[in-house]
């Protein structure tokens, strides 16, 4: 019987270490090579990483027998987050870029502080789990330090709209499916942030507002950087 998993134990640490370092290292390698064709390989490389991953979790689930429509659909925010990211990674481009910024760091990065696991190190769900994030959060932070794609005015607005889109489809498939997927119709059962959250439903409206100031905190360096050129082109002119 594995383990339960610990809240920022060993393993928690570690992976979250790994992770970042995978981000820098990537960020390195790209600014090292300062090469289109390198970081096309690159990004190739890691969107075959994110759909492999996640196509063997579904595999794994399935030998296990316990697929089900509570977890065969494409509807959590870090699938939608996968999808935007792998399309970015595919072919760069500013829709998909901010999606993925802002779900990654704001949503995926949040979800690997507090997971829903049950079980910790070497269990095959923990490495999954974690692998699969970590390409996530590395993969934006190596578009957004690596490449230079960042934010631009609207951004926020967008994802935000975005995000509404997903609440509507991932509450209307739990609605008629009985699922729970976005965590809609009740808390996760193991310890996350939710636990210091209100009761169903007003913890979903907390969620959200949560989610708008994570985003604004992360567009926020962004805004100042824009704002400060703009200061030093008055100077000079």
């Amino acid at each position: 019987m594995p383990a339960h998993f610990q809240s920022f134990g060993v393993s928690h640490l570690s992976a979250m270490a790994a992770m970042f370092a995978a981000a820098l290292a990537l960020i390195a390698a790209s600014r090292a090579a300062n090469d289109s064709r390198f970081d096309r390989v690159l990004r190739r490389c890691l969107a075959a990483f994110l759909i492999a991953d996640w196509a063997l979790y579904l595999a794994m689930f399935y030998v296990k027998g316990w697929l089900a429509l509570g977890n065969v659909l494409p509807l959590n925010l870090c699938d939608w987050a996968t999808i935007a990211v792998t399309a970015t990674l595919i072919r760069p481009n500013q829709k998909t870029y901010e999606l993925s910024y802002f779900w990654a760091l704001a949503g995926t990065l949040l979800a690997s502080i507090t997971p829903d696991l049950e079980y910790d190190f070497p269990d095959w769900r923990f490495l999954f789990f974690f692998f699969y994030h970590a390409v996530i959060i590395a993969s934006v932070l190596y578009l957004t330090f690596g490449l230079g794609m960042r934010p631009v005015k609207g951004s926020v607005r967008r994802v935000l709209q975005w995000t509404l889109a997903y609440v509507a489809v991932a509450g209307t498939a739990d609605w008629l499916l009985g699922t729970n997927y976005g965590f809609l119709r009740a808390k996760p059962q193991v310890a996350t942030l939710f636990d210091q959250m209100a009761p169903w439903p007003w913890y979903i409206a907390q969620s959200f507002a949560v989610a708008v100031a994570a985003m604004l905190l992360l567009d926020a360096p962004f805004r100042l950087a824009d704002r400060m050129r703009k200061m030093q082109a008055r100077r000079a002119a």
